[in-house]
C-alpha cells in the first residue's frame, strides 16, 4: 500500500482504533477515492436463522441490475475461532453491500456443527448437519462441500449468483459480479498446480475429458457462480473430495488445500471454465497493496521484527496470527505494528464496535 505515507491524515483517535487482524481497508479511500490510503473504519455487526438463508435488502446506494446479485455464503463451525471470524466477515459485508457498485445480496452462515450456536440472532445463518463421525478423517474442511449441498437444497436463495466466501475473509471495497454470465469468476492460487500433478488428477479427471490444463488453479473460495451451475458442481465437488481423501497418494500430496483441488477438478469435469481475476483477493503478508482488491485474506501469520522487516518462520516482535487466538477472540486494543511494515499486514480497529466482541458464544 501506499497509505503509510500519508498517514499523517488520519486523526489521533483513528490511529487509538487500529487494533485488529492482518488487513486492512479503507473508508476514506472508498468515500474519497482521490486521496489514495487504506486504512478501515470499523468491523463486525449483527440477524440469524436456524431454517433459511436470511437476505438483508439492499441500500439505495448497490448497483442497479438486479439480475447481477450475488448471495454471500460461507461455511463455518460453532467453535470460538470461527466465530470471531464470521463476526468480523460479517460485519465488513453489512460495511459494503449498500455502497455504489457493489452487487452484494444477501448473506448466510452455513453452520456445518448440526446445531444453533450463540450468534444465531447476530448473523443469518442455516444449521447443517456435519459429515458422519470419522468421514472427515480428522480434515475439517471436508465438511465444506457437504455443507454446500445442503444448504443449496433446503434453502430459498433470491439471488442468481453465489459469492462462495470463507470466515477468514473482508471485503475492502464494494465488490460488483466479477462473473460473466456462464463463467464464474475465481481467485488464481499460486500453489495449486494442475499440470505438475497430471499422474494423480487423472485417478479423478479421466483422459477423456482433455488434458488436466482444463482445471483451473483455483479453490472454491472465493468464486462468484451462477446457482444453477454450483447445483450441478456441488454434488461432485463432495463426492471428489472424499474419494481424494480417501486415496493415500493424493491425500499426502495435497494435504490441506486437498478439497481446493477437488473443487477444481468438479468444475472442470462438469465444462465449467473460471475467469481468474488476480484483483479479486490479496493474501498478507506477501501481497502489500489493496487499492486494486476487494477482499483481504488474512490466512497467514504476520511476523515482524521492530525495524518492519519481515521474519515469516519465526515469530516476529510483532506479530498477528489468527491461530494465535484458537481459544479465545482477539483482545481489543491491539499492539500498533512498527513503523514501515505495509500497510496491507496492518491490524485493524474494529473491535471497538462490536457488542460484547469478548464474551464467548
Amino acid at each position: 500500500m501506499s497509505g503509510r505515507k500519508n498517514a499523517g491524515r488520519t486523526s489521533p483517535w483513528m490511529l487509538l482504533l487500529i487494533s485488529l487482524v492482518c488487513f486492512f481497508a479503507t473508508y476514506n479511500f472508498l468515500t474519497m477515492p482521490s486521496r489514495g490510503w487504506d486504512v478501515p473504519r470499523k468491523f463486525l455487526g449483527g440477524g440469524g436463522d436456524r431454517g433459511s438463508a436470511v437476505s438483508y435488502r439492499l441500500g439505495s446506494g448497490s448497483a442497479a441490475d438486479p439480475t447481477k446479485r450475488f448471495h454471500v455464503a460461507l461455511t463455518a463451525t460453532d467453535a470460538l475461532y470461527s466465530q470471531w471470524q464470521s463476526r468480523i466477515m460479517h460485519y465488513w459485508y453489512k460495511e459494503m453491500r449498500g455502497r455504489p457498485g457493489s452487487d452484494v445480496g444477501g448473506f448466510t452462515r452455513i453452520l456445518h456443527s448440526g446445531k444453533p450456536d450463540g450468534l444465531m440472532d447476530e448473523i443469518p445463518t442455516m444449521v447443517v448437519d456435519p459429515l458422519p463421525e470419522g468421514k472427515d478423517k480428522g480434515y475439517i474442511v471436508l465438511n465444506r462441500p457437504w455443507a454446500f449441498v445442503q444448504w443449496l437444497q433446503k434453502a430459498k436463495i433470491d439471488e442468481d449468483y453465489i459469492l462462495m466466501a470463507e470466515p477468514d475473509h473482508v471485503f475492502v471495497k464494494p465488490l460488483p459480479n466479477l462473473a460473466h454470465g456462464d463463467e464464474p469468476a475465481a481467485f488464481p492460487f499460486f500453489y495449486i498446480k494442475p499440470t505438475e500433478n497430471e499422474k494423480i488428477l487423472r485417478k479423478f479427471f479421466p483422459e477423456e475429458k482433455g488434458p488436466v490444463s482444463k482445471i483451473d488453479p483455483i479453490g472454491n473460495s472465493p468464486v462468484i457462480i451462477k446457482k444453477a451451475q454450483l447445483e450441478k458442481i456441488a454434488t461432485t465437488w463432495m463426492n471428489v473430495s472424499l474419494k481424494m481423501k480417501e486415496d493415500q497418494e493424493t491425500d499426502k500430496a495435497f494435504g490441506w488445500v486437498l478439497e481446493m483441488y477437488a473443487y477444481a477438478v468438479a468444475s472442470a469435469l462438469h465444462g465449467v471454465h473460471h475467469s481468474l481475476r488476480k484483483d479479486f483477493m490479496i493474501q498478507p503478508p506477501w501481497d502489500l497493496k489493496s487499492d486494486n482488491t476487494f477482499i483481504i485474506h488474512y490466512t497467514y501469520g504476520c511476523d515482524y521484527s521492530m525495524k518492519g522487516e519481515l521474519t515469516y518462520g519465526k515469530i516476529g516482535e510483532w506479530r498477528f496470527d489468527k491461530r494465535s487466538y484458537l481459544q479465545s477472540p482477539p483482545p481489543r486494543n491491539l499492539s500498533l505494528p512498527p513503523p514501515g511494515v505495509p500497510e496491507s499486514v496492518m491490524v485493524n480497529e474494529a473491535t471497538a464496535n462490536i457488542p460484547g466482541w469478548e464474551d464467548e458464544r
